[in-house]
């Protein structure tokens, strides 16, 4: 069979790019973020909990770096979730809590709250879009709650991701959420069933975004797991046990999404990413000596466990106090995929040079918004500010070892100091006038640049203070 020359370099060339953009496919690291649902700051053992049992995450935890100042965006899942997939902050997309801005009863709220988005706006482009049109393959696996199709988001795979924020029930039937599992089948495991799946059945590379409903509410125990925990000591606040053996039970799932990803001989290029969307849920467990937990922007409502994990370019066992944001993990995810995204507006960082050892600063504030109301779900003991919210409407701002609330009801603050008082007991507000001054300005600069909605008008069924 005879060809032309042509023929011949044609055919040359075309393979030649096929192999090129394999060759490009397989060093691109497969991506694995696992977003936990509810999962407080010290909740798993890496992070000193004596009490709840998690040998593969922490195992994970000793393949990487850890980070002890890291943050979520915001003290509830969908703000959360919504600025970790868009990386920015709450004021650009408006999603500030799940439903309605008016929670709490009308007579207690001195003002009226800043009507909240439900929806992710289409005008952001996302974590997944972003991803997938650079030869990624995407997959949202749990809890998605930012609106009806994560497939309409840039996902090409769905595994039981709609608007809802939690399951009805762990065990089938589920209810609000689209997947049939085995009878008494928990649905964390259902989860994983199909996602060890898809990443048997995938080609590289690809994105997973692994974030299962668990641990939030409600608290259905693995039943064989009751037993070891209704047994063991509490330990520092800690002592549920029926929210111990979903944690356990969680954690043996990730252990089941390593040994694959291991057994398939891709782990060592695939870059893992551990967090939490907020708190843990104050009643159920406590980060002590964090306080308070989630909805409240004290420190227990949105500092949280953090994990990256990629070999020969993360040294293991390793850990930094630099103050983080899940703002930060898209441009990361980006940079490690090699992906520059010129026209992308994001406000959290690239922290590649952080967790490479190349640097040891970052030396910017970091900012929380809330302009509405978020009753407290426990009058007793609950450590927020009052009795009747977990936060009122107020802007938090960090920066280096300082700490400032501010709340719009009265124009009150409070001020502390991290480095001496992690636990928030000792407002400084009085003896540091000028770092308040400082902090504030740095707020007031901040909301003029994001445009952040202030509320301001009284609402007329206040009934004064309580």
């Amino acid at each position: 069979m005879k060809h032309s020359l042509f023929s011949i370099v044609v055919l040359f060339g075309t393979l030649s790019i096929t192999l090129n953009c394999f060759a490009q496919a397989k060093s691109k690291p497969n991506i694995v973020l696992i977003n936990v649902d509810d999962m407080g700051w010290k909740d798993v053992g890496f992070m000193g909990s004596q009490y709840y049992e998690t040998p593969n995450i922490d195992s994970l935890a000793a393949m990487g770096m850890v980070f002890s100042n890291g943050y979520a965006a915001s003290a509830n899942c969908a703000p959360s979730r919504a600025s970790l997939m868009t990386g920015k902050w709450t004021t650009r997309h408006g999603i500030y809590t799940v439903d309605n801005s008016e929670r709490g009863q009308s007579k207690h709220r001195k003002l009226i709250p800043t009507k909240n988005t439900v929806t992710l706006s289409k005008e952001h482009e996302i974590m997944p879009e972003i991803l997938s049109k650079n030869g990624y393959i995407t997959c949202h696996a749990g809890k998605w709650h930012l609106s009806n199709n994560p497939l309409a988001y840039g996902f090409q795979v769905n595994i039981g991701g709609a608007h809802n924020g939690h399951p009805k029930s762990y065990y089938p039937p589920y209810k609000n959420v689209n997947l049939t599992g085995e009878p008494n089948q928990y649905l964390t495991d259902l989860v994983m069933q199909h996602t060890l799946a898809f990443v048997d059945s995938t080609r590289l590379p690809f994105f997973l975004y692994y974030a299962p409903y668990a641990v939030h509410t409600p608290i259905n125990p693995v039943k064989s797991l009751l037993a070891k925990y209704e047994n063991k000591p509490s330990s520092d606040g800690q002592d549920n046990p029926e929210y111990a053996t979903m944690v356990e039970n969680l954690d043996r799932n990730i252990g089941l999404l390593i040994a694959k990803l291991k057994a398939k001989g891709i782990f060592d290029n695939t870059f893992i990413i551990f967090t939490s969307d907020n708190g843990g849920l104050y009643g159920i467990t406590k980060q002590r000596p964090l306080r308070a937990g989630k909805g409240s922007y004290y420190e227990g409502g949105i500092r949280e466990p953090y994990i990256f994990a990629i070999h020969d370019k993360i040294t293991a066992n390793t850990k930094s106090d630099v103050p983080i944001t899940n703002l930060d993990i898209l441009p990361t995810i980006l940079a490690y995929a090699g992906i520059d995204e010129k026209t992308l507006e994001t406000d959290g960082n690239d922290i590649t040079a952080i967790l490479e050892g190349k640097e040891t600063e970052l030396d910017r504030p970091l900012f929380w918004h809330f302009p509405i109301y978020l009753q407290a779900y426990n009058v007793h003991d609950n450590e927020n500010r009052d009795s009747l919210f977990r936060t009122r409407p107020g802007s938090v701002v960090r920066y280096k070892d300082w700490k400032l609330h501010y709340y719009f009801e009265n124009n009150e603050v409070e001020l502390y100091n991290l480095a001496d008082d992690i636990g928030e007991r000792k407002d400084l507000t009085l003896k540091e006038p000028e770092k308040t001054e400082e902090m504030l300005n740095l707020l007031k600069v901040w909301w003029s640049k994001t445009n952040a909605p202030i509320p301001q008008d009284l609402n007329p069924e206040y009934e004064g203070d309580i």
